[in-house]
């Protein structure tokens, strides 16, 4: 039963470029759904991520124009700007370990000993940068004479760790767009717009970035785009 339900939300979930506007999304879709985009998987719990929910009138008509015009902007019942905060890695770390911490009753089990050095040694590694790049290098060489005598996660500089948060905000992007399709509405993704006057508009600091933003609304039949074509499963699924 779960399951014919899962694929009716998969079938379902098209991206949609032309919304009812006379049909209203009701708020409360978009915080359950946002709630929901909250549990998804994410890398080491750090939750790299911040989604701002846009609403009025006066800022839906402000991000038409920051996503370049295009349809999926107009007319839409909500925005949501899914950002990643790679710059928050020391504030997630700590409320990690925090968690840790505070759930030690005694002597510390074997697990709660491997969340305090994973929070407060391995995170750290991870993460730290410096101007002069001995953090990176540092990192680089650990994997690499590591990596000579056993399997290792290859983990350098600064492409790494935006790829690293970005995949974990797009889990949650995802989670919400299945969300709202449960929820019997359409969205649609999008990566056309300005990602500098985005920044600008939200306030955020330089190091956050905009994954993407997904509008939210009564779909309709020209806002889909034909057919859902698919490259064949046997070319691209590789049973080994």
């Amino acid at each position: 039963m779960l399951s014919t339900q899962f694929e009716e939300i998969i079938q379902k979930r098209r991206s949609n470029r032309r919304f009812d506007p006379s049909v209203k999304v009701d708020d409360a879709i978009i915080e359950r759904s946002l709630r929901r985009s909250i549990l998804s998987p994410n890398s080491s719990n750090m939750q790299l991520w911040e989604f701002y929910w846009i609403k009025s009138e006066e800022e839906k008509k402000a991000f038409h124009q920051l996503c370049l015009g295009q349809s999926a902007a107009k007319d839409t019942a909500h925005l949501v700007v899914f950002v990643t905060r790679q710059d928050l890695w020391k504030q997630r770390a700590a409320w990690n370990l925090k968690l840790v911490q505070d759930s030690i009753e005694g002597e510390p089990t074997k697990m709660q000993k491997r969340g305090l050095e994973y929070y407060g040694k391995l995170i750290p590694l991870l993460y730290r940068n410096d101007i002069l790049g001995i953090s990176t290098f540092i990192r680089w060489n650990i994997c690499f004479w590591m990596g000579l005598r056993k399997p290792m996660m290859r983990f350098g500089g600064k492409a790494d760790q935006r790829v690293m948060v970005h995949k974990s905000c797009a889990l949650a992007a995802q989670t919400f767009m299945l969300s709202i399709a449960a929820e019997g509405f359409e969205s649609c993704p999008m990566e056309g717009f300005d990602a500098q006057r985005v920044k600008k508009h939200l306030h955020l600091p330089a190091g956050a970035e905009i994954n993407m933003i997904i509008s939210v609304g009564k779909g309709t039949e020209e806002g889909v785009w034909g057919p859902r074509f698919r490259v064949p499963y046997e070319e691209v699924v590789h049973v080994r």
